[in-house]
């Protein structure tokens, strides 16, 4: 029989997606407020991997992430989300989003992204959300699954990623945890 333990705590990233760039500042400091002091934020490159949002976020959206000091448990994951989606709500105008907000969490070999959407590929967590695992880490780099969306198959956002990581392990470091690599 295995021994349970406790899990190690996980890196928390959020993606986000925005058509008003200009209120870049004005988020962030609203996701500092419920998530902490940033340790990471990458510069916003332009999103057209897919027009899925054009319809409701209008056809200038840009990407760019940001992670946390702070590490969290896993499974506060779904929690994260349900708080990312009540944000969304709060900068919608005339009932469509301006902002798309994706939290995941990351570990030395993995990257998870919360979702409420379901598939046969993503893990009920609580509350209506869902985790998937996007990216796997090995050979000292992000792998591909069969379902990672095509933003998150970029260089960009791998790099990003790979960044957001190397901070992570180093935080794994000073706090004598290995994690699982």
């Amino acid at each position: 029989m295995g021994e349970i333990r406790d899990f190690y705590p996980f890196k928390l990233v959020i993606g986000i997606l925005m058509s008003c760039i200009e209120r870049r500042t004005e988020l962030t400091d609203e996701l500092i407020q419920h998530f902490g002091k940033p340790d990471y934020q990458s510069e916003d490159f332009e999103f057209n991997f897919t027009d899925y949002y054009a319809e409701e976020m209008g056809s200038h959206i840009r990407r760019f992430f940001i992670s946390f000091e702070d590490l969290v448990a896993p499974d506060t994951l779904s929690d994260i989300k349900i708080e990312t989606n009540r944000i969304e709500e709060g900068w919608a105008f005339g009932g469509k989003r301006k902002v798309n907000l994706d939290p995941g969490i990351l570990s030395l070999s993995r990257f998870i992204l919360a979702t409420t959407k379901d598939n046969v590929h993503r893990i009920p967590l609580k509350k209506g959300i869902f985790g998937e695992v996007t990216l796997i880490y090995e050979r000292h780099a992000f792998r591909d699954l069969p379902w990672t969306y095509a933003d998150f198959r970029s260089e960009g956002n791998k790099k990003a990623l790979d960044e957001i990581r190397k901070i992570y392990k180093e935080q794994l470091k000073a706090l004598g945890k290995q994690g699982h690599s």
